[in-house]
This record gives C-alpha cells, sequence and structure tokens, in this order.
C-alpha cells in the first residue's frame, strides 16, 4: 500500500510537502501540489482514516438514532440531519431501533468507544406506563380552561401509522358520548380515519372534525387540516448543535393550514 514516503518519492518532494498538500495547507506551490496530486492520481492513494481518526480525534462521523426510517416524521427530520451532514463533510451512521432498548445502547457503546464523534437521538425507548401517565396533562389544562369535562377515554394511544385510523374509529363509536373532533398526532394516522370515516358513512367535517399534524403530502392530497412544524430546520438545528456542543432548548413555531376537514 502507497504511503506518504513513496508520493514524496515519486514527486520530486519532500514528505513535510506531501503533507501539506494532502490536508490543503495553503503555503505550497501551484508545481509542487501538482506534482504531489499526480502522484497521488498515479498510485490511488488513500488515507489511512484511522492514522487521521487518531491524530485529530475527531471521526466525521455522526450517529443518528430513530424508532423507524420509514415514518415520514423522522423521515424529514432525517432529510434536514443529512443535507447538514453534507454541508459539513460529515458521514451519517444510522441506528433504526425499532423502540428496542438493547439498539440504543450499542448506539451509545459506539459514542463512548469514540467510533462517533456525536449522537442524535430523535427518540428513544420510554415506558408505556411514563407516556400514559404524561399524555392527561395538556388534555387537563384545556378542558379545565374552557369549563369542560374530563374524559380519559379521549386519549388514544399507540397510533402511528395510517393503519390505526380504523382502530380510532372502532373506539370512538364504541363510546356512549363520542367525541365531535379529533387531534391527532399524525397525518399518516388522520389520514386512516379519514379514508375509514368514508367507508363507514361518516360525515366529515359535520359529524366528526379532524386535524392532523406535521403537514405532510398526504394530507394536502386529502384535503385534511393540519398543524405544521418545521421538521428539516428541527433536523438541521439538532446536527449543528451536535457538532458545535451548544445544546439548547426552543420553543417550535406552529402552523395551522386549513382544508376541508374542520
Amino acid at each position: 500500500m502507497t504511503n506518504i514516503k513513496d508520493l514524496a518519492k515519486m514527486a520530486g518532494v519532500s514528505v513535510t510537502t506531501v503533507s501539506r498538500v494532502l490536508n490543503n495547507h495553503p503555503y505550497v506551490s501551484e508545481e509542487k501540489k501538482n506534482a504531489v496530486l499526480e502522484a497521488v492520481k498515479a498510485s490511488n492513494y488513500h488515507k489511512n482514516i484511522n492514522a487521521v481518526h487518531l491524530s485529530t480525534g475527531k471521526t466525521s462521523l455522526m450517529g443518528v438514532v430513530l424508532p423507524f426510517s420509514d415514518h415520514p416524521y423522522f423521515g424529514l427530520l432525517l432529510k434536514g440531519i443529512a443535507n447538514q451532514a453534507l454541508e459539513y463533510n460529515y458521514k451519517l451512521v444510522l441506528f433504526q431501533t425499532d423502540y428496542m432498548e438493547s439498539r440504543e445502547l450499542e448506539a451509545l457503546q459506539m459514542l463512548m468507544q469514540k467510533q462517533i464523534d456525536s449522537l442524535i437521538i430523535c427518540s428513544r425507548t420510554c415506558d408505556l406506563s411514563t407516556i400514559k401517565e404524561h399524555l392527561p396533562f395538556a388534555y387537563r389544562d384545556f378542558v379545565k380552561k374552557y369549563n369542560l369535562p374530563y374524559k380519559p377515554d379521549y386519549i388514544m394511544d399507540e397510533c402511528y401509522y395510517f393503519e390505526d385510523g380504523e382502530k380510532v374509529i372502532k373506539q370512538i363509536q364504541e363510546m356512549d358520548a363520542p367525541p365531535s373532533a379529533l387531534l391527532v398526532t399524525s397525518d399518516q394516522v388522520a389520514a386512516g380515519i379519514v379514508t375509514c370515516c368514508k367507508n363507514r358513512h361518516i360525515s366529515i367535517p359535520d359529524e366528526l372534525a379532524i386535524i392532523g399534524f406535521d403537514n405532510q403530502p398526504i394530507a394536502k392530497m386529502m384535503n385534511i387540516t393540519t398543524v405544521e412544524i418545521p421538521l428539516e430546520n428541527m433536523g438541521k438545528n439538532l446536527f449543528l448543535q451536535a457538532v458545535n456542543g451548544d445544546l439548547s432548548n426552543e420553543e417550535l413555531p406552529a402552523k395551522l393550514i386549513e382544508r376541508g376537514t374542520v
């Protein structure tokens, strides 16, 4: 395997000059730079990445933990991260966990072993009892503010995909006093609900109003009112915080996109 001493000999320059050219050092004459680059091309030379990592303490690898890569929410987050990684010449190491704790620990292990520079955790395993405990908080605040009755069966969890829309409608139809409106945390699920309502001849929005979340293409296609949040920007900011080590909490702007389901 060709090393920088071989390149120096081929180019007729010093090892120091070769090193400067390979590291884009400005103080090298055009003639010597071209000679080194010709030698690199002729010998098909590649840097020893492990040696670079040892000398700089950087891998230029960024870990990203997400439960699913095929969900539109995480897809847009990942797009923002990936675009920024490209700009900063970073490569991404994806950990698709399916909410398995062992896979999340594998990512953390790589970080501790310095095999990656930073780790972005888009979503992690959380005990269902913890989620169920926190889900009602905002709903309680809302009904208290408007002097409405608190109905815990109006809170439906573990709904992520289009197919879950039918589960939601089934639960609603089994209630003695069903809700007249739904705030759904995913446009995919909202689309499933709209489709199920059409199949069951439930009029939208007259009998049931629906607001989705994320403003995915499917919401526009199916004319679903939704809440838009800047997912790509979120991904961009997550990357920058991870690279710079400048962690901060910020409230995201949300925008209501009014269409035909309310």
